[in-house]
């Protein structure tokens, strides 16, 4: 708990620091997440050779699922980060909007970008064939990021923009928007 609460701290001093702070620190942090999406792509690959498992294939149909859900997710990675820019910041909590995003994508899911990345993870390893990719590590991606989400990122969200982001959060689902409650 106080390792999470010093980085909260972190992330609210920067993001309501000075811009040139947050110039440098969210370039840093992006790439930082994005090696770590490479990385567990990587070991995907490497656990299913190393443990020879058998390619997924529902041959045509695998190749075609998974690439309308690598697009997809594309698309609304693109459409999510889009939104940010226009709000004048960035997807890195370092980086943030300087006020809470309820539009576009956003009306249905509190992190729609991260929802595009696992889209195209799931749909990478369908169109791979690679079980370990679609059944264990895309999973074990949202059980990470769903913890640092709850435990990091909202606690900071609701210390920077206190009863709108705690309003919409009642509203809004975290990735997944199954149903809208209104």
């Amino acid at each position: 708990m106080y390792l999470t609460g010093k980085w909260i701290d972190l992330i609210y001093k920067v993001a309501t620091g000075s811009l040139k702070t947050r110039l440098i620190v969210a370039p840093i942090v992006g790439l930082c997440f994005f090696s770590f999406i490479a990385l567990f792509i990587f070991l995907s690959f490497t656990t299913d050779r190393f443990f020879g498992m058998p390619k997924i294939s529902w041959h045509p149909w695998s190749q075609l699922i998974g690439d309308v859900l690598v697009i997809a997710g594309f698309f609304l990675m693109a459409l999510s980060i889009a939104y940010f820019i226009r709000v004048r910041g960035t997807p890195v909590p370092f980086s943030p909007p300087p006020r809470l995003l309820t539009t576009g994508p956003y009306r249905f899911a509190r992190n729609p970008m991260v929802t595009g990345i696992f889209m195209q993870l799931f749909g990478l390893g369908i169109a791979c064939g690679s079980i370990s990719l679609a059944f264990i590590f895309t999973p074990l991606l949202i059980a990470i990021n769903v913890w640092e989400l709850k435990n990091v990122e909202e606690p900071e969200l609701v210390r920077r923009l206190g009863q709108d982001y705690v309003e919409y959060r009642k509203r809004v689902p975290m990735f997944f928007p199954i149903c809208i409650k209104k």
